[in-house]
């Protein structure tokens, strides 16, 4: 054996066996490698079976005949000069023919074969991660320099997990003939890998999953050298679509491709690729030099638009679906990239035509290798979200031109109609990465709306439920063929970027419905600003009932879980009455009341469920009953059961509050606060309660809880606490003449500081003290909610007064 492979063979024990045929059991056996490729042995088996020539034997010499092992570990070795171990085999084996009669020559090569074994390759000393398991190999020497080899297994890859039942099987049948060295041997091969999975396959070729599903076959034909061949193949597929879902239509194609390969220079010439699609062709032509650039030429003879759609659709779900295309494509792309050509400058224009300058300077430039075009005729897409069909009679793709060859596109522009005055323009670039449209122009709300869902934009859900004028698009949409994967999985994917939608939606005229309103808001004019992590429409200016004011919304585009991330609503109003805000906002308990039946709209339960968002909101004057705030700042935090008021500034009476509060939906809203007033005017606040008074700040704190819809309901479920202090007040009489006098101590005062108790409909003073010098004196009263509210002096009782 060691004579036959010129290679030092290493075993631990021999077993004579004579039959059924003469032959040794060899036990560990061992072929020692080639110093030049490396020093692991170029193969092990435990148990080989050795056949023995007989004729020879009988001529005194011991020829091995056949040579089968099973459980083989077989090392296939790539030097860095480009040889492999197998080389010298063959030249071993070439050499065994006999060069005269009197000469002895080498023993013949025997018939090797191997069972259930595993095939390695190497690069050097370096192992790659590549190999052939429970593989079945036969090599040998059909008749003097006439070699054959049959090879059946499966690959696999040692540096990811791969699923071995998707690898698919792989059969090769080959012959060579005798030539000096292995490269040169004229060689004919048959390959054909079958029962492949796209997903698995990707991951054993290209070590990732970038994310592909279907059923592969392939077949591949070889004549020639391993220099220069000819190869011919065939790829079949079969239910091809994106790991992400599952397409209505998956792709099938059948693709046949013939080249000559030059093994030296790595170039692929005379390459040409046919496959039908639909009831279309494609063709693909050029060559492929290994050290330069490509020359490839794309031709579509009457491609259908539906499989193009049909295509696009095992990469993009959410693209219309239903959508079903009529027309067809037809057109050559030619890329050759030449020199590139300057075109001829155009002379000067007449003045009169100084408007053309810069069309003119655009045809001047240069000119990048992709030519040709494609057209689409009789393009008709119906179906999907779309009431009427679109139809556009012809488009043409065409390249433009790029500076010295760079990002080449195909570009085409065509006109929408949408129900507006004007249609819209859409202006699309295609390149090899990804896509990006431009979309100006106006249209319908239903229209435009229509649009976004047939191309599945993942914004069109903003437009549902608006109505009205035609709005205004100015739109940019860009992104890769293939979608982002989904970080939210330990998906292999590679990472791409996602889509972009920027640009702006105006309105003008329109109303916007939300299931938590029981009639529109009336919409003068909005603008949507779309791009970046948010939806943002400013500014709003609306009218909701008598409700009317500006405002903000942003709604964020994506949100973490599990973080919340609420809209975020800022309203203005130039001037609020609370009534008109309660009523609008929360419903009211009688007939005929603005949105009477709105809490019954946020949930089919007796309780109401109100939207979820924060914000502030706005007034240069808040009218609550008899009392007026100015510049009024309120910051909330509204959930589906509360709204947290986080903190109310307003100016009440010169001057100025501070407080915080909540608002919890029920059968009745409940309202509780929290909070102080500072520096308000005494004259003011007794203006209110129909007396007449001067002094100092007027400063205290207080909180109360309430509940209902009218003022009669917050008035006798009124429940709270208040504390005030006044320095150097005075009491001059009453607004309106009553038969009570005011207490004889408020005539003039020092300092006045009270707790007082909400509860039934009033404020009734508890511990107060009235200070006149060294004096102090306690003053009951109370105070009665209505408007205006109602005040009541009792006179102490003259045991009292002379004991204090």
């Amino acid at each position: 054996m060691s004579a036959s492979l010129r290679r030092p063979v290493r075993l631990s024990a021999v077993e004579l066996r004579l039959f059924p045929r003469p032959g040794f059991v060899l036990t560990d056996l061992t072929v020692e490698e080639d110093p030049s490729y490396g020093v692991e042995p170029v193969l092990h088996a435990n148990t080989v079976t050795a056949s023995i020539r007989l004729l020879p034997l009988w001529r005194g010499r011991l020829e091995i005949s056949r040579v089968s092992v099973d459980e083989a570990s077989l090392n296939l070795v790539r030097s860095t000069a480009g040889h492999w171990n197998l080389d010298s085999i063959f030249r071993t084996a070439a050499q065994s023919q006999p060069n005269a009669v009197s000469q002895r020559k080498a023993p013949p090569l025997p018939y090797l074969e191997a069972t259930n074994s595993r095939i390695n390759i190497k690069q050097g000393s370096e192992k790659l991660p590549f190999s052939l398991l429970g593989a079945d190999l036969s090599f040998w020497q059909e008749k003097p320099g006439d070699w054959r080899v049959r090879l059946r297994g499966q690959p696999a890859r040692t540096d990811v997990s791969l699923d071995l039942g998707d690898t698919g099987i792989v059969q090769l049948e080959a012959s060579l003939r005798r030539a000096p060295e292995l490269r040169e041997m004229p060689l004919h091969l048959d390959l054909e890998w079958r029962e492949a999975q796209l997903g698995q396959l990707s991951k054993l070729v290209l070590g990732s999953d970038p994310g592909w599903r279907g059923d592969l076959t392939g077949e591949m034909q070889m004549d020639g050298t391993a220099d220069s061949a000819k190869i011919t193949t065939r790829l079949r597929a079969a239910g091809v679509h994106r790991a992400e879902f599952a397409p209505a239509a998956p792709l099938d194609f059948d693709a046949n491709c013939s080249f000559v390969y030059q093994y030296s220079g790595r170039d692929l010439e005379n390459l040409v690729c046919d496959s039908p699609l639909g009831e279309g062709h494609l063709r693909v032509e050029g060559n492929l030099p290994g050290n330069a650039q490509p020359k490839l030429s794309l031709e579509l003879q009457r491609i259908p638009a539906q499989a193009v759609l049909d295509a696009l659709r095992t990469v993009r779900n959410e693209l219309g679906a239903g959508l079903e295309a009529d027309g067809t494509l037809t057109g050559k792309l030619t890329y050759d990239p030449k020199e590139p050509s300057v075109a001829p400058k155009p002379t000067a224009p007449p003045r009169r035509h100084a408007a053309k300058s810069a069309a003119a300077k655009e045809q001047a430039a240069i000119q990048g290798p992709l030519s040709g075009s494609i057209t689409v005729d009789g393009m008709r897409l119906s179906g999907s979200s779309l009431s009427k069909p679109i139809q556009i009679q012809k488009i043409v793709l065409e390249p433009t031109p790029s500076p010295q060859g760079q990002n080449e596109v195909l570009t085409s522009t065509v006109n929408l109609p949408a129900g507006g005055a004007a249609p819209l323009v859409v202006s699309a670039r295609f390149n090899l990465s990804g896509y990006q449209l431009t979309i100006q122009g106006s249209g319908t709300p239903a229209r435009v709306r229509e649009l976004a869902r047939a191309a599945g934009l993942p914004d069109a859900a903003a437009l549902d439920t608006i109505a009205g004028d035609p709005v205004t698009l100015d739109l940019a949409i860009d992104g890769p063929w293939l979608p982002a994967p989904d970080v939210s999985t330990n998906s292999t994917l590679s990472p791409t970027a996602a889509d972009r939608l920027t640009g702006t939606v105006t309105l003008h005229n329109a109303n916007w419905k939300s299931g938590a309103l029981s009639t529109a808001v009336q919409i003068s004019e909005a603008t949507l600003h779309l791009g970046g992590k948010e939806l943002r429409w400013d500014p709003v200016a609306f009218s909701y009932g008598l409700l009317k004011g500006t405002a903000t919304l942003q709604i964020p585009a994506t949100c973490e879980a599990p973080v919340e991330c609420p809209p975020t609503l800022n309203l203005d109003f130039t001037t609020l009455d609370s009534a008109e805000l309660q009523s609008t906002l929360l419903g009211a308990q009688k007939p005929g009341t603005l949105l009477s039946n709105v809490i019954a709209r946020f949930t089919s339960s007796s309780a109401p469920v109100l939207p979820n968002f924060q914000g502030t909101v706005k007034a240069e004057s808040l009218v609550l009953g008899p009392v007026t705030f100015r510049n009024v700042v309120v910051a909330i935090h509204m959930t589906q059961s509360a709204a947290e008021f986080t903190s109310i500034d307003a100016g009440l009476f010169s001057g100025q509050i501070y407080a915080t509060g909540k608002l919890t939906s029920g059968v009745k809203p409940n309202y509780s606060f929290e909070g102080q007033f500072q520096k308000l005017s005494p004259p003011e606040v007794c203006q209110l309660l129909s007396l007449q008074c001067t002094g100092g700040s007027f400063n205290g704190d207080g909180k109360i809880d309430l509940a209902g819809f009218t003022g009669k309901d917050l008035a006798s479920s009124a429940k709270g606490v208040v504390h005030f202090d006044w320095r150097q007040g005075a009491f001059s009489g009453r607004s309106v003449s009553t038969s009570a006098p005011l207490p004889p101590v408020l005539a003039r005062f020092d300092h006045w500081t009270a707790d007082a108790e909400i509860a039934d409909g009033a404020v009734t003073l508890k511990e107060n003290k009235v200070q006149q010098g060294s004096r102090k004196s306690p003053v009951e009263a109370s105070v009665t909610f209505g408007d205006p509210p109602k005040v009541t002096f009792v006179a102490p009782k003259p045991s009292t007064l002379s004991k204090r």
